[in-house]
């Protein structure tokens, strides 16, 4: 890519109010638009295999003011909106995907994804 193009990350083109140019209905067959076209297959996916992603593991959120934050230190405990043994949130480029279970593997953590969260067709 030339240095003069500017980088866009993917979330750049799915601002809230931008309609899609071919929306595929949601009574479509998956991975089709028309009946008469076969199923895309992992080799014809090929070329985005390499489109960066950003993903979040998200284990819990809280709100607190500028001067609490500003205390904050080494050892400080921020309570979350979850309880042990809750399912985090996993996003896709700031996008709800799936939820997961914290894990340990070989004394690094992880995560378990335990359920997909498939879009209902209303944008969410």
């Amino acid at each position: 890519m030339p240095d003069n193009e500017a980088d866009l990350e993917l979330e750049d083109f799915d601002k809230p109010g931008d309609a899609p140019v071919d929306e595929i209905p949601p009574d479509a067959p998956p991975a089709a638009v028309a009946e008469d076209e076969e199923p895309k297959t992992a080799a014809e996916l090929a070329p985005v295999y390499d489109v960066p992603v950003r993903i979040s593991a998200v284990l819990g959120k809280t709100k607190i003011n500028v001067n609490e934050l500003l205390a904050l230190g080494q050892g400080s405990i921020l309570e979350l909106d979850r309880k042990v043994g809750e399912a985090i949130d996993i996003y896709v480029n700031n996008r709800l995907v799936a939820r997961g279970e914290v894990v340990i593997v070989d004394e690094q953590l992880g995560v378990t994804m335990t359920e997909i969260i498939k879009e209902d067709g209303s944008g969410n």
